[in-house]
C-alpha cells in the first residue's frame, strides 16, 4: 500500500511538474516578440509616444498593417495617406517652413525625396532583402517589389489572342478605346525607351497610341478595376500586384508578360528629423520584416525577401522569360520624363 502512494506522490508530482513547464512554456510564447522587435527601441518609442506614416498605401492595408506594430509596441501609429505627389509636396514645404511631422515615409518613390531629408539608416532585416531592393546609401529599402505588365479581361480577350509583343498592339486598331493606362505612368514609358533605345522606343510607342488610342485615367488601382469590371479589356501596362488584387476579388482579370517588365520598389524611409526617432527606427525594420511582407502577399504585393512565399507561390516563373528593367528616376529626371510622357500619351 505505501508503495502505491509512492508511486501516487510521483505520478501527482511529475504531473504538476509537466504543468509548471506547461505553463512557463506558454508564458514565454506569449512574451515572445517577433523577429523585427528591439526593445531598447522599443522602450525609447513608448516614451515619444507616436509614429507619424506618411504612406500611398490605401487604408484596406495601410491600417492593418500597422495594427500589430501598434500593439506589440504600443505607440499610436497616425496614418496618413495621400498621393505620391501630395506627399512629396508636402514634405518640402514642411522643410520649408521649419516643421518636421512625419517620421516615416512608404511610397514608391521614396527615392525622389532629396537625400539630406532622409535618415543614412539600415534596419537590421535589410539583409533580408534582394540586392535590388536597397539604396545604395541605406536611404531607403524596399517592402514590396512592383512588376508592371500588361493586363486583360478574360471574358472579352481569350488567352491564346494576347499580344506576345508590344509591337503586336500597334497592329490591333480594332482595340482602339479599349485599352487603358494610368495618366502618369512614366516609369512604364522610361521602361520602353530604356529597352528599345529612345529613338525606337519612341516610335513605337506613337505607333500604338495611333493605333488603340490608350484612354489614360487617375490611378493604377482604377486601371486595374476598370479592366477587371470590362470597362476596357486590356490595361497596357499596370502594377501586377493591383491586377493581382482584382483577381482575387473575383474580377475575370488577369496579367501577361512581354519585354520590358518595369521594375521599382514600394519603399520605405526614415526622417532625418523625425520627430519620433526610435519609432521610426523600429516601423522601417518592421515594413521589411517577414511578418509585414507576408502580410501584404494577401493583397498581391510581391515580396523582396527570400524567405517570404509570395502570392500566387510560381509568379517570379512568369518574369524568368523576359527582360526586368528596373527603373529608379531622380525628381530632375522625373520631370523630364513626365512632360515627355505627357507629350506621347496626352489625349489629342
Amino acid at each position: 500500500m505505501a508503495r502505491y502512494r509512492e508511486l501516487g506522490w510521483t505520478l501527482r508530482a511529475c504531473a504538476t511538474a509537466f504543468a509548471l513547464l506547461a505553463t512557463a512554456a506558454f508564458a514565454r510564447a506569449q512574451d515572445a516578440k517577433p523577429s523585427w522587435f528591439d526593445q531598447s527601441l522599443a522602450d525609447a518609442a513608448k516614451k515619444e509616444g507616436a509614429l507619424v506614416v506618411y504612406s500611398t498605401t490605401n487604408e484596406e492595408e495601410g491600417l492593418p498593417l500597422w495594427k500589430p506594430f501598434e500593439d506589440t509596441v504600443g505607440v499610436k501609429v497616425n496614418y496618413v495617406r495621400a498621393s505620391d505627389s501630395q506627399l512629396l509636396a508636402r514634405v518640402l514645404i514642411e522643410n520649408r517652413a521649419g516643421q518636421h511631422s512625419w517620421d516615416v515615409m512608404q511610397t514608391a518613390n521614396v527615392n525622389k525625396i532629396p537625400p539630406e531629408f532622409l535618415l543614412k539608416y539600415a534596419p537590421p532585416d535589410a539583409s533580408k532583402l534582394i540586392p535590388e531592393a536597397m539604396d545604395k546609401d541605406q536611404r531607403w529599402f524596399g517592402v514590396y517589389a512592383n512588376y508592371n505588365s500588361p493586363a486583360y479581361n478574360s471574358k472579352f480577350v481569350k488567352r491564346d489572342d494576347l499580344p506576345k509583343t508590344y509591337a503586336d498592339f500597334a497592329t490591333h486598331k480594332e482595340w482602339a478605346g479599349r485599352v487603358a493606362l494610368d495618366g502618369t505612368d512614366d516609369s512604364f514609358m522610361t521602361a520602353m525607351l530604356l529597352f528599345y533605345g529612345e529613338e525606337k522606343g519612341a516610335k513605337l510607342l506613337k505607333d500604338i497610341v495611333a493605333a488603340v488610342q490608350p484612354v489614360t485615367i487617375n490611378g493604377h488601382l482604377a486601371v486595374a478595376r476598370a479592366v477587371g469590371s470590362g470597362e476596357y479589356w486590356f490595361a497596357l501596362n499596370n502594377y501586377v500586384n493591383l491586377t493581382l488584387n482584382a483577381k482575387f476579388g473575383g474580377a475575370p482579370t488577369d496579367f501577361f508578360v512581354m519585354d520590358p517588365v518595369p521594375l521599382f520598389f514600394g519603399q520605405v524611409g526614415v526622417a532625418a528629423l523625425a520627430p519620433h526617432p526610435a519609432a521610426a527606427k523600429l516601423a522601417a525594420n518592421y515594413s521589411i520584416s517577414r511578418e509585414a511582407q507576408a502580410f501584404l502577399t494577401k493583397f498581391g504585393r510581391i515580396p523582396t525577401r527570400g524567405d517570404v512565399t509570395p502570392n500566387p507561390p510560381d509568379i517570379f516563373d512568369a518574369f524568368k522569360s523576359v527582360k526586368t528593367q528596373t527603373v529608379l528616376l531622380s525628381t530632375e529626371e522625373d520631370r523630364k520624363r513626365i512632360k515627355q510622357f505627357n507629350d506621347i500619351f496626352a489625349p489629342r
